[in-house]
């Protein structure tokens, strides 16, 4: 932690004297040092704290850098807001972590426990499917479009959207990380199930491709990879290199798709040297203007929600914000319509300024700690998923708000319903299920 503070001043430095250079790699140079530590502590390659610290502090040296010219000096309440999400995270995980005692390596996931999980797995990503496809299908039929085949329009997934049925559609991208359990519990035994479930998977890809969403697609195939390293004991780097790169042509097929060419994104971005291609420029925006849109928060907002945007979940899943349309009518404040990403903590600042930074990242770092703890003694497979999400938010968590979004609490759901499925076993006839 101390590393990380004299990294930060000295990164805060820099960057009031405009040397933006020395300021980001400041913080990049923080970001690797704390994630080198948790994990030679560890030897878990997907440590909580370790890749929050890794995304969250890396993202932030990658925006002080200022490549754009959207990039505008931090006031220093961003300053301090930055620095009260990463160090309440970091503070409350190191305290829980000092109390509980020293803990060894993670052991080897053995899969002969599981094994009474498989079929259920199987029926829970069955089902899921169906039901995605299925409301893909009545979406496509009532809006009469399908995005992918859409021509000139750039947002044509923003409008893709039924009240209600599109959360459902969109739970396919966990399909693929319960096949990965699957394929690791069942090892190719069952022929039968394994090629339904390479047909469940090809499903569940080909719903984000035909709505052009990158977002599903890249959530679709990095959950899936984060799964497999939990509940393998050895990542194979090539398994996990090869679905990346298979990504490389679906990506640049959907940017494509959504009529957003070089000339557009350059136009976009605004970057200092035009000539950076497009492959570094576009994923640095995705990651660097967030942190210059709570920046553009800090800078705009008006008054405090007092919890009213962090409770926008509470408020779209009960239907509450088709009766009172003012609880989710709080404006959105960034520097650039089309950039409208977010850090994990701009709904925390809306609503209660620096100090709902500080609590926030404190439960985040809580329940971070807990959930590493119950890897210890993992009884059902379905939690390697639960974690995988956790992992996937912190690792993205420069991106957007992803605790105070209804999607991802509808995917905590949809785990919390398959690992409940998962915990029955069939009976001796295999016609039944019964409680462990």
């Amino acid at each position: 932690m101390l590393v990380y503070l004299l990294c930060y001043a000295a990164a805060w430095i820099f960057a009031e004297s405009s040397h933006y250079y020395c300021s980001g790699l400041s913080l990049l140079a923080a970001a690797a040092w704390l994630y080198r530590e948790d994990y030679i502590k560890s030897g878990n390659m997907l440590h909580l704290r370790a890749l929050f610290s890794l995304a969250f502090v890396g993202g932030q040296g990658l925006a002080a850098l200022k490549l754009s010219r959207l990039g505008q000096d931090w006031s220093v309440m961003t300053w301090l807001s930055f620095l009260a999400a990463y160090a309440g995270f970091y503070a409350v995980f190191w305290y829980l972590e000092k109390e509980s005692g020293p803990k060894g390596r993670r052991n080897t996931v053995r899969y002969h426990s599981f094994e009474e999980a498989k079929a259920p797995v199987f029926f829970a990503a069955c089902a899921i499917t169906v039901v995605s496809a299925g409301c893909f299908i009545i979406e496509a039929a009532a809006l009469g479009f399908i995005p992918l085949f859409m021509r000139g329009v750039p947002h044509a997934y923003s409008h893709f959207h039924m009240t209600g049925i599109h959360y459902f559609t969109v739970s396919c991208v966990l399909v693929p990380s319960l096949a990965v359990i699957f394929f690791c519990i069942d090892r190719g035994r069952d022929r039968m199930r394994t090629v339904v479930m390479a047909v469940l998977c090809i499903v569940a890809f080909l719903i984000p491709v035909l709505c052009v969403s990158r977002s599903q697609l890249l959530f679709a195939v990095l959950l899936a990879v984060l799964t497999y390293s939990q509940m393998e004991s050895r990542l194979n780097i090539l398994y996990a290199g090869a679905a990346l790169l298979a990504l490389i042509p679906l990506y640049v097929l959907l940017t494509v798709a959504r009529s957003h060419d070089i000339a557009y994104l350059n136009a976009v971005f605004e970057m200092k040297r035009e000539g950076m291609p497009i492959f570094i420029t576009q994923p640095y925006m995705y990651i660097a203007n967030n942190y210059d849109n709570f920046n553009c928060l800090v800078s705009e907002l008006g008054g405090h929600t007092w919890g009213m945007k962090m409770l926008a979940p509470l408020w779209t899943l009960s239907g509450l914000k088709f009766l009172f349309p003012s609880l989710t009518a709080a404006p959105v404040f960034v520097n650039k319509e089309e950039l409208t990403t977010l850090t994990m903590f701009y709904d925390a600042y809306y609503d209660f300024g620096l100090p709902g930074v500080l609590l926030f990242s404190c439960l985040l770092g809580a329940a971070a700690f807990f959930l590493m703890q119950q890897m210890e003694n993992v009884r059902n497979p379905v939690f390697y998923l639960l974690y995988a999400q956790m992992a996937l938010y912190l690792m993205l968590s420069f991106f957007t708000t992803w605790f105070s979004n209804p999607t991802t609490w509808f995917y905590l759901a949809v785990t919390a319903g398959s690992a409940f499925l998962a915990s029955f076993r069939w009976g001796g006839t295999g016609r039944r299920m019964r409680r462990r």
